[in-house]
């Protein structure tokens, strides 16, 4: 290996793409049980390397000098291979401070609850106390290293200011796990989560859903990417680097989920996206009619709309876990709050709006195959659409005209 990130479970990392964006090296993802750390270390077969969950602490004995700031902390992220001899540094500290300045956060005067007391949450730690927060408490399942109990933080502690989340809970594939409920935190005012996949995991979603600020954590990966490979090159780069990376990045991995009306265009404009940008595409009802080997009008009317929205429900929790892709959603998908949620995790989502004078009622749609039941659905659905859209697109002339207003509109918001 020449350069690369080791931990125990990566099938979901994005490190080697940002590492790609940096500069032109060799960057591998390597999977090491805990019993092959050792021979892995003293091998020190490699010219420099991240370290994630669960070795940040566990590779510090192998290293011949650790920064001060890696040593205060007591986690390291980066060890750069010097003629054999093993330096070990913690970029994480300033990709987690660009975290929290993303989000438009100050830790000064506040009180921080911090979720974990792994090697991230000792970042976390540091972070918190040098940019003066009053008051901090690492939040553990096991009452242990000075920590306080879950159950203490929901009864003692609903006054803390910041959450930061440094489990790995809610990370895919069980990205519908959340490590706490953000209900008694009535004084919250920011929450920040290292996991960066999906892109909002629960966490997130609850406190933007409560008008809270918050922040997934692909900011930081960037961030501490970034400063990880001046460590590697001994160069400097520039401090735009950061954010063009993290918004190639996230583009590139955020997929792109259209909603709206029945007969709006979304098949037809996701095939025009799927062709302009070469993304992998999808669209649920095709899935559903492929899974259940019939059309959806007789799904209606054999088995109900309850059991076509299960399905649909299947379908978009398959895709939800999936990033880079095209979207085609059923009209009523968006009112399954469950639904809503699964896609927004790693996809923005785009509300085609159309005249509903240019809908045509179709009998393979059994709830829009009249004037009438059109313009009652509308009713009802435009709010929810309008709620839980990111941006608006009128339906163009023809697809492809759909599609780059899409594209447009995104790229620049």
């Amino acid at each position: 290996m020449e350069y690369g990130c080791i931990g125990r479970k990566l099938p979901h990392s994005f490190s080697r793409e940002i590492h790609a964006l940096i500069e032109n090296y060799r960057y591998e993802l390597l999977e090491l049980e805990p019993e092959e750390l050792d021979g892995f270390m003293k091998k020190a077969d490699f010219r420099a390397v991240n370290v994630t969950i669960p070795y940040k602490e566990a590779v510090i004995p192998y290293l011949a000098e650790i920064s001060p700031n890696a040593a205060a902390i007591g986690a390291v992220n980066t060890i750069v291979n010097r003629g054999g001899r093993l330096f070990g540094y913690n970029t994480d500290f300033s990709g987690m401070d660009a975290l929290v300045g993303k989000a438009g956060l100050s830790l000064e005067g506040r009180k921080v609850l911090i979720l974990g007391t792994g090697g991230t949450s000792r970042t976390a730690l540091a972070l918190a106390k040098a940019r003066g927060a009053r008051e901090v408490l690492r939040v553990s399942r096991t009452k242990n290293r000075g920590a306080v109990s879950y159950e203490e933080a929901r009864g003692l502690h609903g006054d803390a200011e910041i959450i930061i989340n440094t489990t790995p809970c809610g990370m895919f594939p069980r990205h519908r796990e959340k490590p706490l409920s953000l209900e008694p935190f009535t004084a919250l005012e920011g929450v920040i989560d290292a996991i960066y996949n999906p892109l909002r995991t629960e966490l997130v979603l609850d406190a933007l859903e409560r008008g809270v600020k918050a922040e997934g954590g692909l900011y930081m990966l960037a961030a501490q990417a970034v400063f990880a490979a001046e460590r590697f090159l001994d160069k400097k780069y520039p401090e735009t680097l950061v954010g063009s990376i993290y918004k190639k990045v996230r583009a590139d991995k955020e997929n792109i989920v259209l909603i709206g009306m029945s007969g709006a265009g979304k098949s037809s404009a996701a095939k025009a996206l799927k062709r302009i940008t070469e993304r992998p595409a999808a669209d649920t009802d095709a899935m559903i009619e492929q899974k259940a080997g019939m059309k959806i009008k007789d799904i209606f009317r054999k088995y109900g709309e309850e059991h076509f929205r299960r399905l649909e429900s299947e379908a978009i929790e398959e895709l939800a876990g999936r990033n880079g892709m095209v979207i085609a959603t059923g009209g009523g998908a968006p009112l399954c709050r469950e639904n809503l949620r699964a896609l927004k995790k790693n996809g923005r989502i785009v509300l085609l709006e159309r005249d509903l004078g240019e809908i045509t009622p179709d009998p393979a749609r059994p709830l829009a195959d009249s004037e009438d039941k059109i313009r009652a659905l509308y009713a009802r659905r435009r709010p929810v659409y309008r709620a839980a859209a990111d941006m608006t697109v009128q339906v163009a002339e023809n697809p492809d005209a759909t599609a780059m207003e899409i594209l447009k509109k995104r790229f620049s918001e």
